[in-house]
């Protein structure tokens, strides 16, 4: 592989945040879900990816700046032998997504008579005797999967597409957050014991007008000086879908209303609440308005419990 800062295009002194903007922006022109007939995307992929596996990796980054191990990791010391070049394939199940590939080198004098014999020192199976390493699973492959806040707090379920093309159906847990894992048993890649699994870590996305305050959602309602002042039933979103609010008669503005049950699911069971927090609107130039408030005074100390 070639140098890994050529071919993300960085500089050897660029920073992590930099290392990362150019591999997201290569990982999306290059991934194979959008290069379905040019394999020389595909192949260009795969090399950004391990040139960010080993950038992104504080310890193998300063290993290769020091000339320890090469592009691949293996390491150059005519003795090393490590066991660079493994890994694991990264994908999100939406845009804008992260692709990573992990892998590890690296080994002791006990790795290396494994490697050059196949056996320890004792008993048979090699020129010093011994058993041989037991047969090994194959490698998980880590998948992150972009979940939105509404499919979150409702559980809605979620498609990811695998490595190898194939597609499954999700069931989110009850109390889904950004950094939940979930396991997909022999989903990962083929070995002699078996295949690894798929490790599936769910980021929950912003959302324009909600956000999140533990098992509850939060939202902030405008509404007009009437509907404040008289009282009202106002329609408000929720990740249910909209319902009636009862706005009470003489409502303030950072007032906060509760609807039950339209929160997130908790990991013990029920749902948490919305809160709505109410923000009278009053329009900018409003003739009506301003005759009104000419002729008429509050006549309250608001501000006496200020001080002032």
């Amino acid at each position: 592989m070639a140098d890994p800062y050529s071919l993300l295009g960085v500089s050897r002194g660029a920073d992590e945040a930099a290392i990362k903007s150019a591999y997201r922006k290569l990982a999306k022109e290059l991934h194979p879900d959008r290069n379905k007939d040019n394999p020389k995307a595909a192949e260009r992929f795969s090399e950004v990816t391990g040139a960010y596996d080993l950038l992104s990796d504080k310890d193998k980054r300063a290993r290769y700046d020091r000339g320890e191990i090469d592009a691949q990791g293996n390491p150059t010391h005519p003795f090393g032998f490590g066991n660079g070049g493994g890994g694991t394939y990264t994908r999100s199940g939406g845009p804008g997504a992260d692709f990573e590939f992990g892998g590890g080198g690296g080994g002791d004098f006990g790795d290396i008579f494994e490697n050059l014999f196949g056996g320890g020192r004792r008993g048979a199976g090699g020129p010093f005797g011994g058993r041989q390493a037991p047969p090994q699973r194959g490698a998980n492959v880590a998948y992150r999967l972009a979940v939105t806040l509404v499919d979150a707090a409702t559980l809605a379920p979620q498609r990811i597409t695998l490595a190898d093309g194939k597609t499954i159906d999700l069931k989110l847990p009850a109390g889904v957050e950004t950094g939940t894992q979930m396991k997909l048993g022999g989903k990962g890649q083929p070995g002699p014991a078996g295949a690894g699994d798929a490790i599936v870590t769910i980021e929950v996305g912003a959302h324009p007008f909600y956000t999140r305050d533990g098992d509850n959602v939060r939202l902030d309602l405008p509404v007009s000086l009437n509907e404040a002042v008289a009282g009202a039933r106002v329609k408000v979103p929720t990740v249910d879908g909209p319902v009636m609010l009862a706005v009470p008669a003489g409502a303030r503005s950072g007032q906060t209303l509760r609807l039950k049950g339209k929160g997130f699911t908790r990991k013990e069971g029920g749902r948490g609440d919305q809160l709505v927090t109410l923000l009278i609107d009053l329009p900018a130039d409003d003739e009506a308005l301003k005759s009104f408030v000419e002729s008429w005074t509050d006549s309250r100390d608001i501000r006496a419990s200020l001080g002032v």
